[in-house]
């Protein structure tokens, strides 16, 4: 685990300056108190980071939960009882894990997967653009389109002119400058600038540009453009922002609602990123995702307990760690360990960091999540994986994250039953034989209730006075109402003098009279019924 600290270690940094302003960001829109966020990004760096089996996954709190966090806390009757529903959540995971629904994570399919990680790529770029420029009107970490006030991304955006902030204009400049700098010219140089990375160095500047210009009246930056983390005055005051479960409150059914909620959207969420770093990470590692829930679910129990948001693992954390060239989950792990350590040590440094250089390095991870080639691909793959794609990627940037994965999911079924409803059969017509059409009708491998429409439209088409040889030697599975359409037909066909020749693996049949009858007595090895 420790061969790899050379490339664990930076890119540890990187993903800690990413997370730091969210879990803030993420508390903030949530209600919940900023500590909080701190919290759930120290137990999902640590706790979860040990137990997962990713080597590259990221966990913490997620924005997707932000509107759930939100409602629940005020209608649970405060933070304390919210707290409750959090470590149920947890315990419900673990069941989850137990249970081995980790498998349904493989059922998603590659275009919304594609199409996710282009639209949270697209949506970072565009929830970072006011604050590169010192418009800090919106929580860093939030994900919705639309905001709380009535505004919306767009409408942010548009809404910058009159807000910039020059000295944090400058120094998102001059930090987007370095990171590229650094990554595309530097770090192909000498080993110093891959070890030593961009984001780090821009950090660094932005807190030089901040105590050099603070003074000013033009380029000085307000403590609201700044990283705002908790300062405590002692020992004392640092742990009484530990906040622990009421469980007084365990017998209410809304706890229990609530609890169920949260496991459920944070699991799926999970699954999700789970699936989407697996095909980003250049090593192709695999996670094990039944050993993920229970990964989570135990970061979920643990983070309630000491007054933590839920936690799931995320993908811009996520993404930023296998971009900077995270080999093992020590990058997580260290992670967790620098937030923990740096909010109880230098909490004062870290609130002298310029938002927009943190909003710097989040372009450059968004820019590598919606890349421009990306699209081209997949339109040339065809509508069949644009169209799921096009609509995560829209769903995503006009809603939020679970509705947009949703639209796309929706289309992407749709899909899958318009390409089994072509592929359920193969005809080839051929010339009229004793004064009958001739044609034989193949059926597909499996042949299910989806397929239905497709095969019964092909026979009712057949004209009369036509020999129809239907072949099943390649078919394997034979749905109920496929052999009940095939019954009915056989009633039809004599009326409109078609005759039918059944041929299968063991058998050939002329003219059946009872389809059922012919299939039952088929071997099992030939061909499985419903």
């Amino acid at each position: 685990m420790f061969k790899h600290l050379k490339s664990d270690l930076p890119a540890s940094l990187v993903v800690f300056f990413v997370a730091l302003p969210l879990c803030l960001g993420i508390a903030l829109a949530s209600g919940a108190p900023l500590f909080s966020g701190l919290i759930a990004g120290i137990v999902g760096g640590i706790v979860v980071g040990a137990l997962s089996g990713s080597k590259i996954g990221v966990s913490g709190p997620a924005a997707g939960l932000a509107a759930i966090v939100l409602t629940a806390i005020g209608t649970l009757g405060g933070f304390e009882n919210f707290l409750v529903a959090v470590v149920l959540g947890g315990v419900i995971q673990i069941g989850f894990g137990v249970l081995k629904a980790g498998i349904i994570g493989y059922y998603f399919p590659s275009s919304v997967i594609k199409g996710m990680l282009t639209g949270i790529g697209i949506i970072i770029i565009l929830k970072q653009i006011p604050h590169f420029f010192g418009y800090d009107a919106e929580a860093e970490g939030a994900a919705s389109f639309f905001y709380a006030d009535g505004e919306n991304t767009f409408s942010a955006i548009l809404n910058i002119s009159d807000n910039i902030i020059f000295g944090s204009m400058i120094i998102g400049i001059v930090g987007l400058l370095v990171i590229l700098l650094w990554d595309n010219i530097l770090a192909k140089k000498a080993k110093f600038f891959k070890i030593v990375q961009g984001p780090l160095v821009a950090v660094v500047l932005g807190i030089l540009f901040y105590v050099l210009t603070k003074s000013s009246d033009t380029l000085g930056i307000e403590q609201s453009h700044l990283v705002s983390v908790p300062v405590p005055d002692d020992a004392t005051s640092f742990l009484n922002q530990f906040s622990f479960p009421n469980f007084s409150v365990i017998t209410n059914p809304e706890i229990w609602i609530t609890a169920f909620t949260i496991a459920l959207v944070a699991s799926l969420e999970t699954l999700l990123c789970v699936e989407a770093t697996d095909k980003l990470d250049p090593h192709k590692n695999v996670t094990p995702t039944n050993r993920e829930l229970l990964a989570q679910g135990a970061g979920n129990v643990i983070s309630g307990m000491i007054g933590g948001l839920p936690i799931t693992q995320v993908i811009v954390r996520s993404s930023a760690n296998i971009q900077s060239g995270a080999r093992t989950k020590m990058s997580a792990i260290i992670h967790g360990f620098l937030l923990l350590i740096s909010v109880i040590l230098i909490p004062n440094l870290l609130n002298m960091i310029p938002l927009s250089v943190l909003a710097a390095i989040l372009f450059v991870v968004g820019y590598k999540l919606a890349k421009p080639a990306l699209f081209k691909k997949m339109y040339e793959l065809g509508w069949k994986q644009s169209i799921p794609f096009a609509v995560t990627v829209l769903g995503i940037v006009f809603t939020d994250l679970l509705t947009g994965i949703g639209l796309g999911l929706a289309v992407g079924i749709v899909v899958i039953l318009l390409k089994s409803y072509q592929n359920s059969h193969f005809l080839h017509i051929e010339d009229k034989s004793d004064g009958k059409h001739k044609i034989k009708m193949s059926l597909a491998e499996e042949v299910t209730f989806f397929n239905k429409g497709a095969i019964l439209k092909e026979l009712e088409s057949l004209p009369r006075d036509t020999y129809l040889e239907l072949d099943l030697i390649k078919t394997r599975y034979l749905d109920n109402d496929i052999i009940e359409i095939l019954d009915d037909f056989s009633f039809k066909a004599k009326e409109r003098n078609i005759d039918i020749k059944l041929v299968s693996k063991r058998g050939v049949a002329e003219n059946p009279d009872n389809f059922f009858q012919f299939f039952k007595e088929r071997p099992k090895s030939d061909i499985s019924l419903s």
